[in-house]
């Protein structure tokens, strides 16, 4: 596992450069998942335009101005944070103290805020002198539905990450009202499908803001969603992010620490060799002093050996072992048992193999990408192309929810989780969409 870029550099290049610690392979691969989409986006918005579904809008702006004093405010503003906590992460982060826990801190370098600070105040009063004109002007200029990606982007972001640690802290309610500000403010706890729905909502209104057909906008994101929701999944694969299955009993973990075909009772073996990880959350070490410390490592904990969730399924002699049975070793959870002779901050694996749905879910998003990509040219009335994705993205994360552990509701006295309830609502919100949309275009030919 690569928790960080840190790990990346030392396995790939036997080079140790900690300062890329702060590097979070999981954040990277979601930056790059956003990348995608907006590429993917931008050019099905194109193609729309091109299409005469999507037409440009005139606005006035003014050009010529120098720099305001609120927009000098604005970038010292940004720029002293930025530069508060990222010269302090290279420079002033105290070796004791985790990168992410550093950034959501009050420490940081004054000095480096001050200094990037004026870089970019300078850089923008450079920048607005550059177009300064005698007399400022008012100008006409038409913006196109693709020339607001950057916009949209910015806000599945901001939105999207609000929306995932609100539906996470929903999820996991108890925990959220023992430590409320830890569980807002601590760098994991996230959840797609709650990121997908509040930032959905915010892209909409957006759209409707700025005059861009907000079904001609959903369908030409249904592909960049998918690839989005791929690459990110890269993310929690490569860092061990926690959002792994449940455990194979056809594997188990041997004294060398590699997961291995199982026995007969070797899975029993390992479940009471660490009973007390699976049913109190803790692992007991002894110490350089020769004293037993007692370690928090886990949330999921179980009311007995019996009740742990597990599969058995073994790998065709086609496949490697780690595609269907792997224990995260190193991952970014600090979740397991002390990998042995390991030091540092990321020394734990988990202590029986599970099924790693991450890489799952990347495979199979990928190839309904590239199905929702090679149909969008065929698919002619406007919503069911957002209605075929709610219904794939729906049924993937259905099929994955059935060998992955969370929080269950009782319901009608079913007992389904989160994702379960929200896949089962986009299929059916995805089947009404298509056939509305069928029936709104058979109206509109008979017309």
């Amino acid at each position: 596992m690569y928790p960080n870029l840190y790990y990346v550099f030392k396995d790939w290049f036997g080079v140790e450069w900690k300062s890329l610690s702060f590097l979070n392979t999981f954040g990277l691969m979601v930056a790059m998942g956003f990348v995608g989409a907006a590429i993917v986006l931008s050019k099905e918005l194109q193609r729309r335009e091109k299409m005469g579904l999507l037409s440009p809008r005139q606005e006035m702006i003014v050009v010529g101005k120098p720099a305001s004093i609120s927009e000098l405010l604005i970038n010292a503003l940004v720029g002293f944070v930025f530069g508060y906590k990222l010269i302090g992460l290279f420079f002033s982060k105290p070796d004791d103290i985790n990168p992410q826990d550093y950034i959501f801190s009050g420490d940081g370098s004054v000095v480096g805020g001050l200094l990037v600070a004026a870089f970019l105040t300078g850089l923008k009063w450079w920048d607005k002198n550059k177009q300064k004109l005698k007399e400022p002007e008012n100008r006409n200029v038409r913006i196109w539905p693709h020339d607001r990606v950057g916009d949209i982007i910015i806000l599945g972001l901001v939105f999207g990450i609000l929306g995932a640690k609100l539906f996470d802290n929903l999820e996991n309610w108890d925990d959220f009202i023992k430590n409320p500000l830890a569980r807002l403010f601590s760098a994991s706890g996230l959840t797609f499908y709650g990121g997908l729905i509040v930032a959905a909502i915010a892209i909409c209104w957006y759209a409707v803001k700025k005059g861009i057909k907000v079904i001609h906008l959903v369908d030409s994101a249904a592909p960049a969603l998918m690839i989005a929701y791929a690459i990110g999944r890269i993310g929690c694969q490569v860092a061990g992010d926690g959002d792994w299955g449940v455990y194979n009993s056809a594997y188990f973990v041997n004294e060398a620490g590699i997961v291995t075909q199982a026995g007969v009772d070797d899975f029993e073996k390992s479940l009471n060799k660490d009973s007390t990880y699976f049913l109190n959350g803790t692992v007991t070490e002894r110490t350089a002093s020769g004293q037993d410390s007692t370690f928090y490592i886990t949330d999921r904990k179980y009311e007995s050996l019996d009740k742990v969730p597990h599969k058995s399924f073994k790998a065709p002699p086609f496949l490697p072992v780690w595609m269907v049975a792997y224990n995260y070793p190193n991952n970014v959870n600090k979740d397991g048992v002390k990998i042995a002779g390991c030091e540092g901050e990321h020394c734990r694996a988990l202590p029986l193999p599970v099924f790693p749905t991450p890489f799952y879910e990347t495979i199979m998003c990928t190839l309904l990408f590239l199905v929702l990509w090679s149909i969008r040219k065929r698919v002619q009335s406007p919503g069911i192309m957002f209605g075929i994705y709610l219904i794939l993205n729906g049924l993937e994360r259905f099929s994955v929810e059935l060998i992955r552990v969370n929080n269950t509701y009782s319901l009608f006295g079913l007992h389904p989780t989160q994702a379960e309830i929200i896949s089962v609502s986009l299929v059916l919100i995805g089947m009404g969409l298509i056939i509305y949309a069928k029936r709104k275009r058979a109206l509109d030919s008979s017309e």
